[in-house]
């Protein structure tokens, strides 16, 4: 089934995933939408992980309708999108909600069809995965213009985003990834995990390109700011993690052109045939 459109090819879309939970990657996009926002991006967040509502919590926000409404039907994506702090736009979406865990073809169209038509008022669109290998991950993934993803110095972080990587590129012909290790002692522990991911990807996944880029360094304010439910970067905007963050969303930024490059690379919004 191919999902076609978008004429805007200023849009970036990144998916940040991870093959496990509790990697940091939710408080990652949230301050990743903070700094880019910072920066004069128009940037909208959508919560893919369906049915466990987390960024707009992790910010603060609080929200009336979710995704849910707008599959149904009831809402637009209009109604539901929450204004979070640096102009952030937010799509939450929703807790406790087990029908939005495996997405049937016709509610991926109307989600398609919903955020390419609000995408032209936007540079950027961060969908925030869930963990693991389900469609929902997968879905979001294929639809993405960058897969960005989220590992820690954990055996079981590593071994699990190899799955993910694994299952987009052989049954999802995804060829390009990028990865971030969060919470590292040092930039030479990172730079350890990426060795051993790529010296296993290297050896089993032909043709796989997985670029390293960068490392967030551990911070004992990072439960602060999630227990204030705040953007790291706008109440610890000095520390540790804020130096990583800036550095990573600079990188991001310049790297557009040379990782988008490529006759595999489009500018359409949803750019390939994925299975549902």
């Amino acid at each position: 089934m191919k999902y076609g459109i978008m004429n805007e090819s200023n849009l970036r879309v990144l998916a940040v995933s991870s093959g496990k939970g509790g990697v940091g990657k939710t408080s990652i996009v949230a301050n990743l939408a903070y700094a880019l926002s910072k920066r004069g991006k128009k940037v909208l967040v959508v919560d893919a992980d369906l049915g466990l509502n987390n960024i707009d919590i992790l910010l603060g926000l609080t929200s009336k309708k979710h995704i849910g409404h707008v599959l149904s039907g009831e809402s637009s994506v209009e109604d539901i999108i929450l204004h979070g702090p640096e102009g952030i736009h937010v799509l939450p979406a929703g807790n406790g909600l087990q029908e939005l865990t495996q997405l049937e073809p016709e509610k991926k169209i109307i989600l398609m069809d919903e955020l390419d038509r609000v995408s032209r008022d936007y540079e950027i669109l961060i969908f925030d995965t869930s963990a693991g290998i389900s469609p929902n991950v997968t879905f979001f993934c294929s639809a993405a213009h960058e897969i960005l993803l989220i590992a820690t110095t954990e055996p079981t972080s590593l071994t699990d985003v190899y799955a993910l990587i694994k299952v987009l590129h052989k049954k999802h012909s995804q060829k390009y990834f990028r990865l971030i290790v969060n919470s590292v002692s040092s930039e030479r522990e990172a730079q350890g995990v990426y060795r051993n991911l790529i010296t296993v990807a290297d050896r089993f996944l032909t043709g796989v390109s997985i670029q390293y880029l960068g490392c967030i360094l551990r911070d004992p304010n990072v439960p602060k700011a999630i227990r204030q439910q705040k953007a790291f970067l706008e109440i610890y905007p000095f520390s540790k993690f804020s130096k990583c963050m800036d550095e990573l969303t600079e990188k991001i930024l310049k790297g557009k052109s040379k990782f988008l490059s490529g006759e595999d690379k489009q500018s359409h919004f949803w750019r390939n045939t994925f299975q549902a």
